[in-house]
């Protein structure tokens, strides 16, 4: 008979809890969100409104209309490098930018 665990880091209960409660696809989401700050300057974070993941759809809304236009030109791109953060291509299909 194999024991129950008793100790567990902060990431694996916090992991456990999304998995029952249905937020996965938040925290997913939080990560892409924590690549854009490390990746834009922080002037075009700031222009960085939301970022959802909703049925493998990233939802990234953005105030200002030249960055949403960047963000449009390089979807492929921008999707390649989530899918890299994420560490799962079957997350994220489509990529929209509000």
């Amino acid at each position: 008979m194999a024991r129950k665990k008793r100790e567990y880091l902060s990431s694996e209960l916090v992991n456990s809890f999304a998995r029952i409660y249905g937020f996965e696809d938040k925290l997913k989401a939080f990560e892409v969100k924590d690549f854009l700050e490390d990746y834009l300057s922080s002037d075009l974070y700031a222009e960085i409104v939301s970022v959802n993941l909703k049925e493998q759809v990233l939802i990234i809304r953005i105030k200002s209309p030249l960055l949403k236009n960047d963000f449009r030109l390089r979807k492929t791109f921008f999707l390649k490098k989530f899918r890299e953060v994420l560490k799962d291509d079957s997350l994220i299909n489509d990529l929209l930018i509000l």
